[in-house]
């Protein structure tokens, strides 16, 4: 960074670094025994819907790429769009394959990313659910490299459990770059694999 970078409050934006998906699997050892919340086996890649032949291509690249996964059953990935007009790369596997869906997070992510994609990279996510269904996600900002929770309420209102939410938070800072600025907390209303 310049000093008149420094002098006129600009700063250098944050390179993604994909690798922090891989704290996942270790974090949710944490999120268990702390607050009762194991993996769903269901995770999703969210960014700007994309249309043309590019994309397709590169959607089948990934597809083909995951494929090659013997153990799973379905199709690798499913693309979805939310009502709100955003599209998600859905995998889903067993709850006791959170590593194997991380790494499938990463590579929709690397994927997309190498193929030109990534400023329509918005977020990631993993599902976890307590004992008694409530669910959470632990999302990974792609523009900022850092994770926050998100705990929605169940019932049909938009409303989440900001409670639940920090608790999550002072638990997991040993183990993922929380993402520090409550106002990036978005809410996902809706999202697959939640």
């Amino acid at each position: 960074m310049r000093l008149l970078d420094i002098l006129l409050g600009r700063t250098k934006p944050v390179e993604p670094d994909l690798d922090q998906l891989f704290a996942l699997p270790s974090a949710a050892v944490t999120l268990e025994v702390t607050a009762g919340f194991t993996p769903t086996g269901q995770g999703a890649v969210c960014f700007a819907t994309v249309e043309g032949a590019a994309f397709e291509q590169t959607h089948r690249e990934v597809r083909a790429l995951l494929d090659a996964d013997a153990g799973r059953e379905g199709p690798p990935v499913e693309l979805e769009e939310d009502a709100y007009g955003y599209s998600w790369l859905v995998s889903r596997r067993s709850p006791d394959e959170l590593p194997q869906l991380v790494n499938d997070l990463h590579a929709v992510n690397s994927s997309l990313e190498v193929n030109g994609f990534g400023p329509q990279l918005l977020c990631s996510l993993a599902g976890f659910r307590n004992e008694d269904g409530r669910g959470l996600a632990l999302v990974y900002l792609y523009k900022r490299g850092t994770f926050y929770p998100f705990a929605p309420l169940p019932g049909t209102a938009e409303r989440r459990d900001n409670a639940l939410e920090l608790r999550v938070r002072a638990a997991l800072e040993g183990d993922l770059r929380i993402e520090q600025d409550l106002g990036r907390w978005f809410p996902l209303w809706g999202a697959p694999g939640l």
